[in-house]
C-alpha cells in the first residue's frame, strides 16, 4: 500500500473512531463526560492542519526555522514562569504568522503551548490551549495577509486575538470542567473570572509586539528570503 493511501487510511480511522465515541457520550452513555467530548473534537480538529502541512512536503530549513520559533515561543513563555497570565508567547507566535503565514501559525501555536506545559504543567486545559494559540496563529497569518504590519496594527489585532478568541476559547475549557452542571449563570460566572487573567495576557502581547514586533518580523523575513523558505509571506 501506498504511503499516501495509508495517511489517508489512518485519518479516516481516527475520524471514524472519534465520531463513534463522540456519538457514544452523547446518546448511549449513561453519564455524558462533556469534557472528553470537547477534548476529541478539538483534537480532530487539528488533523486538517497537520495533514496540509504535511502534504506541503515542508525542507529541512523550514521544519528548522519553525522548531527554532517554537523553542522561542516556549522560552518566552518560561522566562516570566513567576509572574501569572504575563508572558510573551502569543507576540511570538503572532510574528511568526506575519511572516511565516497562516498555517504554519497555527502549527507554531499548537505546539508552543503542549511543550511549553511540559514546564507549566499538562492537564485537561492542555488540548484548549493548544486550539487556541494555534488559532491565534491562523488568524494573525490571514489577517497580516492582507493588513499592512506596523507597531500599532500589530497591537491592535495581537490584544484582541490573545484577550477575545483565546481567552474564549480556554475560559470554555474551564466551564466544561468546572462547573458540575452547565447554566449560563455559572458559565458567566467563569468568564468574568477569567476577564483579569486574559486581559493580562492581552497585555502583555500588544507590550512586547508594540515594542520588538516591528524588528523581530524584519529579522524573520531576512531568513525567509534568504533561504526562500516562504516566498509568499514577505513582509509588505
Amino acid at each position: 500500500m501506498k504511503r499516501k493511501s495509508v495517511k489517508i487510511l489512518s485519518a479516516v480511522l481516527i475520524l471514524l473512531t472519534a465520531v463513534i465515541i463522540v456519538l457514544w457520550q452523547l446518546f448511549l452513555a449513561e453519564t455524558t463526560s462533556f469534557y472528553l467530548v470537547s477534548v476529541i473534537i478539538l483534537l480532530v480538529s487539528m488533523i486538517p492542519f497537520m495533514l496540509s502541512f504535511e502534504k506541503s512536503s515542508p525542507s529541512a530549513r523550514e521544519l528548522a526555522l519553525i522548531a527554532v520559533l517554537i523553542s522561542l515561543a516556549v522560552a518566552s513563555r518560561a522566562v516570566f514562569y513567576l509572574v501569572p497570565q504575563f508572558k510573551p508567547i502569543g507576540a511570538v507566535v503572532i510574528a511568526s504568522a506575519v511572516c511565516l503565514g497562516a498555517e504554519r501559525g497555527y502549527i507554531i501555536g499548537a505546539f508552543s503551548a503542549f511543550v511549553s506545559n511540559f514546564i507549566f504543567g499538562q492537564g485537561i486545559w492542555t488540548p484548549f490551549q493548544m486550539v487556541a494559540l494555534g488559532l491565534v496563529g491562523f488568524f494573525a497569518g490571514v489577517i497580516f495577509k492582507k493588513l499592512r504590519t506596523n507597531r500599532w496594527t500589530l497591537s491592535i489585532v495581537g490584544f484582541v486575538l490573545t484577550f477575545a478568541l483565546y481567552g474564549v476559547i480556554v475560559d470554555a475549557g474551564s466551564v466544561i470542567f468546572i462547573a458540575d452542571e452547565f447554566t449560563w449563570s455559572a458559565a458567566l460566572a467563569i468568564y468574568a473570572a477569567g476577564l483579569p487573567f486574559s486581559a493580562i495576557f492581552g497585555g502583555a502581547t500588544v507590550l512586547f509586539l508594540f515594542l520588538f514586533g516591528e524588528a523581530f518580523i524584519k529579522k524573520l523575513n531576512r531568513i525567509n528570503m534568504k533561504y526562500g523558505i516562504t516566498e509568499d509571506n514577505y513582509e509588505k
